[in-house]
Parts: structure tokens; C-alpha cells; sequence
């Protein structure tokens, strides 16, 4: 079973429901700085007398201590704005599930309620008249690309982040896992298995997916292998069913034209396993299958699924952080913050066994 993070980024799931991690004190900051309680209190505050390159080293350690400085202007609450796309994957798997545990576990610590809001058609009107209550701080979106909704989002008067997707003007600040070398290890990965052709199954329509397909592309021009487009296999929807059709549709009565794919997400992941089991090929005797998100699912894969672990309860952590610090006026320039991932090796990759099907 996965294991779960808490805040402080422990692994042991005993840990993350009985141990809460130990909330940072002025005092530990003050120890850092080789200063007083009074000062780093007076530094954080914004009260005058301190000086400037002490003030930011002071924000700077508490900020890496993650000291959850006292939102004194705007008030104590925050809004969560959630797409209809964030929603349909909450119901499906549990991808967004974590970023809000992530988020409300770091909120619990800052002493912030949370006011989830989910965007209307419509558009994000609701939003702004939230914002208009003098106790809500500022606002998260959630997968959120709608150019009309970041449009508007940037003309709001209170600060505003954006988790799991960015602002391709760079208008607002985001957090959101570094899609493209996520997808580049992967490849990577492949590519040291002795993979030369690898397939990439992917759900087109987001930025962050646009972002992983340009990692597999990255890996593939490095190595000098094919990334043509009789190698990418789309569907319309995360649906393992649907991954599972494309990728039958793709092989049957057909050469085999690669010995690996690599998958955009783990539910479709799923999918291309059941095909080749159906066109009656082995995972990863004949075909290695890579997916990304690791989900709690993917160790229950028949072959546990290999993936790429995506940090996405640090994702919300780092987001209402981020929505803090621009809050208290720390941060005056918009910001893309981009989580490393990693990869979790199981037994759906292999060495490859056939290194060009082609020839």
C-alpha cells in the first residue's frame, strides 16, 4: 500500500496520523540568525527598525524552517477554487485527494480554515465576491488552464496561486510538479533498459500533459532515438478503457512498432497493460509499460506498475506557503514553483528484449 506523506514530508503512515510534526518557534529562527526572539519577531511583523538584509535573511530561514508566520492582514481564510476537472479526478482516483490533504494539514498548522468553492460554468464571479468578505485572505485554483478564468484571477485585488497548473503569462504564481523531467526520467529510465522505441500514451489537452510529452521528446532527441508521431497514442479521457482500446487499436494486426510506453498517467497506464495482455503480450517480458502520478493503486497493478512519483502533497503544502508569503508582502513577483519527482521502480519495466521491433 502507498505510503502516505505528512507535512513534514515522513513516509510512515503511523507517523502522519498520530505524530504531527513539531510547529517551527521564533525561537528556533532566532537561534539560526544568531539574533534575538524580539528581533526575528519584529522582522516577520514588517515593523520598522530592522534592517533590511537582516529582515530577509530572518524571512528567508523561517521560510526554510516552514515557520507559519501569523496572517494578521486580510484575514484568517482561504478559498480553495476547484475546476470541474480537479473535481472529476477526485472522484475517480485520489491525485487531488492528496494536494488537499497536503493543503489542509499545512493549514491546520497556520491556524487557516480552508473554504473549498467549486467554479461554476459560469465562471469565477462566485470567487470574486468571496473575496470581498475582509476575512478571506486570498485564494488557491485548482487544474485550473482556462485562459478567460486566469484572465481574470490576475485582475483580483487579493493575492492568488495557482496549484497544478501555471500561468503561461506568468501573471500569477503557481506550484506544480516538473512535468517535463518527471516525464524525462521516465524515458530516461526506459532508454537504460535498452528501449530504442518507446511509445507515449498520453490524454492531450493541459498544459502540464503538453509539459510531459516535450519530456519524452526531450529524451528521445537526446539519445538520438524516434519520437515521430506514429509513436504517441492519444485518448479523450483518463479512462483505463479508453487506454486500453487506443493502445488494442494501435497493435492489432499490425507490426510491433515499439518494446515500451511510457504514460502520462497511471490510470492509463492500467489500460495498456490489459491491451497487450489481450493482443497476447507479456508485461515487461514483451512490452515494458511506465506510468506517472504513483497513485496508491499502482502497486496493486498485475504487474506492479512502474511510475513516476509525483510530490503532490507537498504540492499543497507549498502552494497556501506560497499564497502566505505573498500575503504578508514577501514575494511581489509572480513565481513558477516546480517539484522534483522521482521514480518507484516495480515489475512492469524490463530490459528490453528486442531492441528495434522495426527492423
Amino acid at each position: 500500500m502507498k505510503k502516505k506523506e505528512n507535512a513534514a514530508g515522513s513516509a510512515d503512515p503511523e507517523q502522519a496520523v498520530d505524530m504531527a510534526p513539531r510547529r517551527a518557534r521564533l525561537e528556533d529562527i532566532a537561534k539560526r540568525c544568531g539574533v534575538s526572539v524580539s528581533t526575528v519577531s519584529r522582522a516577520l511583523s514588517g515593523e520598522k527598525g530592522v534592517n533590511p538584509e537582516l529582515r530577509r535573511s530572518v524571512q528567508e530561514v523561517a521560510r526554510a524552517v516552514r515557520y507559519a508566520v501569523p496572517i494578521e492582514i486580510g484575514g484568517t481564510r482561504v478559498i480553495l477554487a476547484t475546476s470541474r476537472a480537479a473535481m472529476v479526478d477526485y472522484s475517480r482516483n485520489q491525485f487531488t485527494w492528496y494536494v488537499l490533504e497536503g493543503l489542509k494539514q499545512r493549514a491546520a498548522m497556520m491556524g487557516i480554515e480552508i473554504l473549498i468553492q467549486p467554479i461554476p460554468d459560469s465562471g469565477i464571479a462566485v470567487i470574486a465576491d468571496l473575496l470581498e468578505d475582509a476575512s478571506v485572505a486570498g485564494v488557491i485554483f485548482q487544474t485550473v488552464d482556462d485562459p478567460l478564468i486566469l484572465d481574470a484571477a490576475a485582475k483580483f485585488t487579493k493575492p492568488v496561486v495557482l496549484v497544478n497548473s501555471d500561468d503561461p503569462l506568468m501573471r500569477l504564481s503557481s506550484v506544480l510538479p516538473c512535468n517535463r523531467s518527471a516525464a524525462r526520467l521516465a524515458a530516461d529510465y526506459l532508454v537504460s533498459l535498452g528501449h530504442r522505441r518507446i511509445a507515449f500514451l498520453m490524454c492531450p489537452g493541459r498544459r502540464t500533459i503538453e509539459q510531459r510529452l516535450d519530456g519524452w521528446r526531450d529524451s528521445m532527441r537526446h539519445h538520438g532515438l524516434p519520437f515521430e508521431d506514429a509513436l504517441t497514442i492519444s485518448v479523450d479521457d483518463w479512462l483505463p478503457e479508453l487506454a486500453e482500446q487506443a493502445v488494442t487499436d494501435k497493435m492489432r494486426g499490425k507490426p510491433q512498432e515499439f518494446t515500451a510506453i511510457l504514460c502520462a498517467g497511471d490510470s492509463l497506464a492500467v489500460g495498456a497493460i490489459r491491451a497487450l495482455n489481450q493482443l497476447g503480450l507479456k508485461v515487461p517480458e514483451d512490452v515494458s509499460v511506465i506510468g506517472m502520478n504513483d497513485l496508491p493503486f499502482a502497486e496493486y497493478v498485475d504487474p506492479p506498475l512502474t511510475t513516476v512519483h509525483l510530490p503532490v502533497s507537498e504540492m499543497g503544502a507549498t502552494a497556501l506557503e506560497l499564497l502566505q508569503e505573498l500575503i504578508s508582502g514577501g514575494a511581489g513577483i509572480p513565481r513558477r514553483i516546480e517539484l522534483a519527482c522521482s521514480l518507484a521502480v516495480r515489475q512492469s519495466t524490463a530490459a528490453a528484449t528486442v531492441i528495434d521491433p522495426t527492423s
